[in-house]
């Protein structure tokens, strides 16, 4: 059992618990013990694409984790929150409602690298505990700025907007990027408050809405659902780099460990396969010299 289930998570669900929810369907589908990881928590307040890892395929949990990611979100301007969203206190409050235009004005100064303090409410550790567990305690928590890269940031298309208490943007943004802090300061540079309202994951890495399912369709999988409606395969997180086909000889030595050399192909990193085109490794190739980085043990 090694794949992936991308799961549409749904609003209140927090990442353990769906994990939870994968592994109960495992079981009831009669896998026994699965090896289950997340690519990316989801707060219980956002929904959307929720990676999950099964057996050889928690080996690019990390990758997941690194890569960049979109969202669809709301900001609501007028009140701040403790948490930067639709729970928590009232901190703040304007009687200040940006207009259009004064939004797209803005959203450019915050494309490209910029500095973030991530949210008080966050699982970020300071100290040894989590930033959330120090903040709910009462604890006046100082976060430090980042440097996260926003690749992208618009208004949504289809957002329709009323007087403008609300607007809904997408971002394409790197990991460690916190949605809710972009949303703080977009309504800062307006000259207003305001916290996030919405929140939706609609691309993960290589993964997107189109390939997820929801928690109604996991659950048919633990009734006797075809795998192949809810699983996909492990090379499906790899498609956004080149495949590598080796022969059985050049197999054998990836599988051992061994360094290649000789191989023509572009520096960077890739995935091997053999003649059963099944992923061997992630395999690093740097002038002229292949290296592992992660092998695959995957029978046929």
């Amino acid at each position: 059992m090694h794949g992936w289930i991308i799961l549409d998570k749904p609003l209140g669900l927090g990442s353990t618990q769906a994990v939870a929810a994968v592994k109960r369907n495992l079981r009831e589908a009669g896998f026994g013990k699965v090896k289950v990881g997340h690519g990316g928590t989801l707060d219980p307040l956002a929904t959307g694409v929720l990676p999950i890892a099964l057996g050889e395929a928690t080996k690019l949990c990390g990758r997941m984790l690194d890569a960049s990611k979109t969202y669809d979100f709301t900001i609501c301007f007028g009140t701040e929150t403790s948490g930067l969203d639709a729970e928590g206190e009232i901190v703040a409050s304007s009687v200040h409602r940006p207009t259009l235009a004064q939004v797209e004005a803005v959203l450019g100064h915050f494309i490209g690298p910029i500095e973030q303090i991530p949210p008080a409410y966050s699982a970020i550790k300071i100290d040894g505990k989590r930033a959330y567990d120090l903040a709910r305690a009462g604890d006046v928590v100082a976060m430090k700025s980042r440097v996260v890269t926003v690749h992208d940031l618009f208004i949504h298309p289809d957002v329709t907007i009323g007087g403008l208490e609300a607007v809904t943007l997408t971002a394409n943004v790197s990991k460690g990027t916190y949605i809710r802090s972009l949303a703080r300061d977009i309504a800062y540079a307006v000259g207003s408050v305001g916290h996030v309202a919405m929140l939706r994951r609609t691309r993960a890495g290589p993964f997107n809405l189109e390939s997820a399912i929801s928690l109604d369709k996991l659950n048919t999988f633990g009734q006797g659902a075809a795998q192949e409606d809810i699983i996909l395969p492990i090379e499906a997180g790899l498609v956004d780099i080149p495949a590598l086909e080796l022969s059985p000889e050049q197999a054998r030595a990836v599988q051992q460990g061994r360094v290649l050399t000789g191989i023509a192909m572009k520096d960077g990193l890739h995935w091997a396969r053999g003649a059963d085109l099944r992923p061997i490794a992630l395999v690093q190739n740097v002038d002229g010299i292949l290296k592992t980085v992660r092998g695959f043990n995957l029978t046929s």
